[in-house]
């Protein structure tokens, strides 16, 4: 398949994941009598993987994700001349995403980017108020495990077709744990397009949403192969 194309998936992959998932959060976490509170936003995050994959897996490998991408080829899964592009593709995708999430959500009356958009962060900008530390912690981990679940669910050794579930499930679980602590991330194109309609703090703490994922990532992409045997 033609990187253009490749990359052109990438691109509409995390669109979708970036609208879905924050669209859940932004739109209806909280919407009167029928929000689907913290729960709901987790299951949404979970879906937009799921369906992207079954959609586009054939296409790009439905990464969504510089974490992925990364992870992927550390674990020699992924080409790196590939990388940069990819990259490019899953940011522009997220920002376009945030973008069309911004476009809906400002038409309702009272609307503040103020209540920060599904952005990630910490300190002060923690739903929970948890630390910097607290929260890189977090997201390294759940990024490693996550990269873990991919590795394996993909891998020759498992069962054909059932990835995108476990993919899915993976990143649901993730969300159900994390989000107190920073919104959950994991991914840093997902933080990223919020951000950059946020901007101030949002855009500060940015950082760690690239730094922390891609660490996580990084490891399982060097851990799983030795553990599997694949190497």
């Amino acid at each position: 398949m033609p990187l253009s194309k490749r990359v052109t998936a990438e691109f509409f992959g995390t669109l979708w994941l970036v609208f879905g998932g924050c669209g859940s959060a932004v739109l209806a976490a909280a919407f009167p009598k029928v929000g689907i509170g913290l729960h709901g936003v987790s299951v949404a995050f979970g879906l937009t993987v799921l369906t992207m994959a079954y959609a586009i897996g054939g296409i790009s490998g439905c990464h969504l994700n510089p974490a992925v991408t990364l992870g992927l080829a550390v674990g020699g899964r992924f080409g790196w001349n590939d990388v940069l592009p990819y990259w490019l593709g899953q940011v522009l995708g997220a920002i376009a995403g945030a973008g069309l999430l911004f476009i809906i959500a400002s038409g309702a009356p009272g609307f503040d980017l103020a209540g920060g958009f599904a952005s990630n962060g910490f300190g002060e900008h923690s739903p929970g108020h948890y630390t910097m530390m607290a929260a890189l912690a977090m997201e390294v981990a759940m990024t490693f495990f996550f990269l873990f679940v991919i590795l394996g669910s993909t891998s020759d050794k498992a069962p054909a077709g059932f990835a995108p579930i476990a993919i899915g499930f993976c990143l649901t679980l993730i969300h159900l744990v994390s989000i107190p602590v920073t919104n959950t991330s994991v991914n840093p194109a997902r933080s990223t397009g919020p951000a950059i309609f946020v901007g101030g703090w949002a855009v500060k703490q940015l950082w760690l949403f690239w730094v922390a994922p891609l660490i996580g990532a990084a490891l399982a992409g060097f851990i799983y192969p030795i553990v599997s045997d694949e190497r």
